[in-house]
């Protein structure tokens, strides 16, 4: 069933950690991490479209952060203050307006959520959002727990499972994570999902933008399905 979601002024995009030291090349790679970027940017074109709030979480650890191998923690030093591997990738768009949550701040206290230790919740009760779409990285850590959080919060939360990754350290913890959230109530979606239209880029993540005339729901199926055969088809048959 299409559930032709329509945007407006109090909803909010949470783009979870797409940071360098999640991605391929990264201290702490998410498998294939780098398949949200092109799903995420489109969504960042539907929600600026459409005059809802973009947030963006990454972690900003300082370098004694509790979670890391040499401190008792089961995570390799990453996304550390400051350091190249925190910042954002440079392939997503994030417009200039987009409100920056750092979590994981406390040297003593691992915090997967957007919403632990932070003021995401004020920001978004502030601008009257009701309703959260959460994509980004990765699915069983940082995105499951701010879904989770944000439910707890009385917000409706759909999880963007088309631009949502994640670590699977153990196998079917992805499927486990993505089970816990839906049955605390969130719902899913995909692009096609949405009832707005949008310029859709058509480049691939390093690549150059083409503007195109608004896609139609088939225009946008046929991108999916173009954008599964891109450039990463060969990390996938090697898995």
């Amino acid at each position: 069933m299409e559930k032709g979601f329509s945007l407006g002024k109090n909803d909010a995009l949470i783009v979870v950690d797409v940071q360098k030291d999640f991605l391929p090349g990264g201290a702490l790679p998410v498998p294939e991490g780098d398949r949200v970027i092109p799903f995420l940017n489109d969504y960042i074109r539907l929600f600026t479209a459409a005059n809802a709030k973009v947030y963006a979480t990454r972690d900003w650890h300082p370098p004694n952060h509790v979670s890391f191998q040499a401190y008792g923690g089961p995570w390799p030093a990453h996304c550390i203050q400051e350091s190249e591997g925190a910042k954002f990738h440079p392939d997503l768009n994030l417009p200039a307006d987009a409100t920056v949550i750092s979590k994981a701040t406390d040297p003593n206290r691992e915090s997967y959520s957007g919403f632990d230790g932070t003021a995401l919740v004020d920001e978004l009760r502030i601008n009257e959002v009701a309703r959260l779409f959460v994509g980004g990285l990765a699915t069983d850590y940082c995105v499951k727990n701010t879904v989770l959080d944000g439910l707890a919060f009385g917000f409706q939360v759909i999880l963007l499972s088309d631009a949502a990754r994640g670590i699977n350290v153990k196998p079917g913890d992805v499927e486990k994570a993505v089970e816990a959230m839906t049955l605390r109530g969130a719902e899913t979606a995909i692009l096609e999902d949405f009832t707005e239209t949008a310029e859709i880029s058509t480049a691939e993540p390093g690549g150059e933008t083409i503007a195109e005339k608004p896609l139609t729901k088939a225009d946008k199926k046929k991108k999916a399905r173009l954008r599964s055969r891109g450039p990463y088809r060969k990390a996938r048959a090697e898995r």
